[in-house]
């Protein structure tokens, strides 16, 4: 007598479901059948999906700069500040710093200069590589993220909750799209030194399938530990090894289908051993030309790290991975803003605008969307009036991130008051910012769906809006 195997789309609870509600059951089983095969790692991640509407982009650079840059020092200067410059900040404008403040707050003007590129868009002097690109870029003034406190908004920026017990968005792109190369991860992750505030839930898989996490790559020394086999074992050794060990895993996982973890675990195993083929020589910058290198300020002291993170993303994405995040930290500035803000400015400006020429040059700006943001913006005053050494607080009520590449539209889209305090113009909350970034990627986030807990889960939570004057 033959084994009977078991469904894994009808489990105990399901066929009490399907006796006790009838025909209002078959959706649910769908549902069911779809979770279960999603949980299985051969239909996963592994073949590239339809994109629900035509897009050119196909990939995702995400820069994030850990700390929330400020706007008003950035891409949206504030000539009013310099007429208010120490004066009094009123209490009844300032509405999230009152549990921080500790006496009174005064205004604070700009201390950089801005320039103007080509197209009349005003930029911070520091960031006078990146003018030279502003042609390929929008540049949102209407962000509007919820929490003033760093961890809660850096989870909302990346997943759309502010607990960080959610898919991050990469996840939730390579659920969507699938993968473009079955020997790379379809998520990395490129943090700085120290990871971004709140850690590893920034790229999370949530209650998505395990292998939709993303896979951090060191910022430093070899980026994945144990790349390579030990010495004295072949990799015919070790394909036979791991041969046996998912024999005994599948035959493991036949008795117990719906457990993700295994699932995730075999797959993991399997590209460990493709990547050993394939990283190596993709983390290798070495061999890239002298001139692109400088392209990035690679060698240069303020820029070598970011730069070389810049064009590992670059290379990754070349390579077909979907989605890259990059991260810069030390953007929290409550203190001597030239000085702190000054430093990543410099860190970055060479870098992100020899990232985005390289990636026009090569023909992948059209397929690739670059996205620059951090977790909120920050305020026009600050409580010190003494001395020189000014800085900025945490405000959540008016962001700049901007993006470029794909379809999007370049310029200058919302706005906000005269003193940075509050987005006023095409003012949107962060979910509308995720619809829009799925909409680019020709996702939708009301069809990119996953049932969980009983419900269907999306990015958005609840639906959003797209920005319309951001798509092309």
């Amino acid at each position: 007598m033959n084994e009977s195997k078991p469904n894994p789309s009808l489990s105990r609870r399901g066929f009490l479901f399907d006796s006790a509600i009838g025909f209002g059951s078959i959706a649910l089983s769908s549902l069911l059948a779809r979770e279960a095969a999603a949980l299985d790692p051969r239909s996963a991640i592994r073949t590239p999906q339809s994109q629900h509407f035509p897009a050119k982009a196909k990939a995702c650079v995400f820069l994030t700069m850990d700390g929330g840059p400020s706007h008003i020092d950035t891409f949206d200067p504030k000539p009013k500040l310099r007429d208010l410059h120490l004066k009094e900040f009123t209490k009844e404008r300032n509405r999230f710093m009152s549990a921080m403040e500790s006496g009174k707050r005064y205004y604070i003007a700009s201390p950089f200069n801005f320039i103007r590129a080509k197209n009349g868009m005003e930029i911070c002097d520091q960031l006078a590589h990146l003018a030279e690109c502003v042609d390929d870029i929008c540049f949102y003034r209407g962000g509007q993220a919820e929490s003033p406190n760093h961890p809660t908004a850096l989870y909302h920026l990346n997943t759309g909750n502010q607990f960080g017990v959610e898919p991050a968005l990469g996840a939730w792109v390579t659920y969507g799209l699938g993968t473009l190369n079955q020997n790379l991860p379809a998520f990395v992750v490129l943090p700085d030194v120290v990871f971004p505030q709140g850690g590893a839930p920034n790229w999370s898989n949530g209650f998505l399938p395990p292998q939709f996490q993303g896979t951090p790559f060191r910022s430093s020394g070899a980026p994945i530990l144990d790349m390579r086999p030990p010495a004295g074992v072949s990799l015919d050794a070790q394909r036979r090894n791991l041969d046996v060990l998912a024999a005994l895993n599948q035959q493991h996982q036949r008795r117990h289908p719906a457990q993700a973890d295994l699932a995730a675990r075999i797959e993991a195993y399997e590209l460990a051993f493709r990547m050993q083929m394939e990283v190596p020589d993709i983390v290798n910058l070495d061999n890239e030309p002298e001139a692109t290198k400088q392209l990035y300020g690679i060698g240069e002291k303020d820029s070598d790290a970011f730069g070389r993170r810049c064009l590992l993303a670059r290379r990754l994405v070349e390579k077909g991975v979907r989605f890259v995040q990059v991260y810069s930290s030390g953007w929290d500035s409550h203190d001597d803003i030239v000085t702190a803000h000054g430093n990543r400015m410099r860190a970055i400006d060479k870098p992100i605008a020899g990232l985005l020429k390289d990636l026009k040059r090569t023909g992948l700006l059209d397929e690739t969307l670059v996205v620059w943001a951090g977790e909120f913006g920050r305020s026009p005053d600050n409580g010190q009036r003494g001395g020189k050494a000014y800085g900025r607080d945490h405000n959540p009520k008016a962001m700049t991130m901007w993006f470029a590449g794909g379809d999007v539209k370049p310029g200058i889209v919302g706005a906000t008051d005269e003193i940075g305090d509050r987005a006023v113009e095409v003012a949107h909350p962060l979910r509308d910012i995720h619809v829009t970034l799925l909409r680019l990627l020709g996702l939708d986030d009301d069809r990119l769906r996953y049932f969980h807990n009983g419900r269907q889960m999306q990015l958005s939570q609840f639906g959003g809006q797209i920005i319309r004057q951001i798509t092309g």
